[in-house]
């Protein structure tokens, strides 16, 4: 991608010169809007492409355009808290939707998580053990392919992924037909990524260390991942999780698979910690029904408050300001003392 917006920005600056030298008056109005447009938007790209996020402590480590035989290519950033050093040992929380987390200046909506502020400000207070933070960038347009959950959608009929398939077409999520990537891109995560961290990083290994999280399609990848491989993650942190796995709670068979493949994998209490919430404004508005019934099924697999946490956040909606607002909830369980 970073590539082909060098080219197209090449493309632009050639023409846009061409235009000068020309004589701009002579060129048309539409045309001179369209170079210049096309000029922004590449060279803000290319910026938040390049450039670091900025961090109120600790810092940023890029591992630029990390590459896969899994899934495309994608940035990831790890951030390491203040104080990082070789001769201690770390835990790992592995965040889906990378980009959003550390800096606003960077996001489409100027809104992030501000993950350095609070995790600096838990450490600081003695409320968490030492972490790292492994920021995963999301594919853009394949975002909703690597986090679906594949097993759940797997087991649907035929009709009900073709309706599936139908509704995400319609709201711009994926092409006509939908086939979900998720286990390739947990095999990424698996077999590809967190060897590296471990291998490159002064972290700790072992599954009561390595942690996963993210919110929204974020969030379903998270318990996905969890069950998937309960004995390389201990824990997930799920906020707003997005349980329609669309955007209508009509004639939608997938809470019901997501349940069904929930109560059929997951792990054992005392081997793991989860962690839900949701808000109950715009699209967070759809999860509290869907999140109830996963709460009861929580309680009939023997979680407890010492492995389990789902808390509701009246007037939170669906967005970073809000994840932010609430994230030391899910840290403080993960990562607790």
């Amino acid at each position: 991608m970073l590539r082909y917006f060098v080219l197209m920005l090449v493309f632009h600056k050639g023409i846009f010169v061409f235009i000068m030298q020309s004589g701009f008056d002579r060129t048309p109005m539409k045309f001179k809007f369209f170079i210049l447009a096309h000029l922004f938007c590449c060279s803000y790209i290319l910026s938040a492409q390049s450039a670091l996020p900025e961090v109120s402590s600790g810092k940023v480590i890029r591992l630029e355009n990390f590459t896969s035989h899994y899934v495309t290519p994608r940035h990831v950033d790890v951030w390491l808290p203040e104080g990082y050093s070789e001769k201690e040992k770390y835990a790992v929380l592995y965040m889906q939707d990378g980009a959003n987390l550390f800096d606003p200046e960077m996001t489409w909506n100027k809104q992030s998580w501000n993950m350095d502020e609070t995790a600096t400000e838990l450490m600081k207070r003695n409320d968490v053990r030492k972490f790292i933070v492994v920021a995963i960038w999301n594919s853009g347009k394949e975002r909703y392919l690597d986090y679906y959950p594949e097993k759940p959608f797997l087991q649907l009929s035929q009709e009900e992924k073709d309706t599936v398939s139908a509704r995400l077409h319609r709201a711009g999520r994926t092409e006509r037909i939908f086939n979900p990537k998720s286990d390739n891109y947990l095999k990424f995560i698996v077999e590809e990524l967190k060897p590296y961290i471990d291998e490159h990083f002064a972290v700790y290994r072992n599954h009561r260390n390595t942690f996963i999280g993210g919110s929204s399609a974020g969030a379903l990848l998270s318990w996905y991942a969890l069950c998937e491989y309960p004995r390389v993650f201990g824990g997930a942190a799920c906020l707003s999780t997005h349980w329609p796995g669309m955007f209508t709670s009509v004639g939608n068979p997938m809470p019901d698979a997501f349940i069904k493949y929930l109560h059929e994998n997951l792990p054992k209490p005392v081997r793991t910690k989860i962690y839900f919430d949701c808000g109950d404004q715009t699209l967070d508005s759809l999860y509290g029904p869907i999140q109830q019934r996963v709460d009861s099924m929580m309680k009939a697999h023997h979680f407890d408050d010492k492995n389990w946490r789902t808390q509701y956040f009246p007037g939170h909606d669906h967005s970073e300001n809000a994840w932010s607002e609430r994230l030391h909830f899910p840290l403080r369980f993960l990562f607790g003392l």
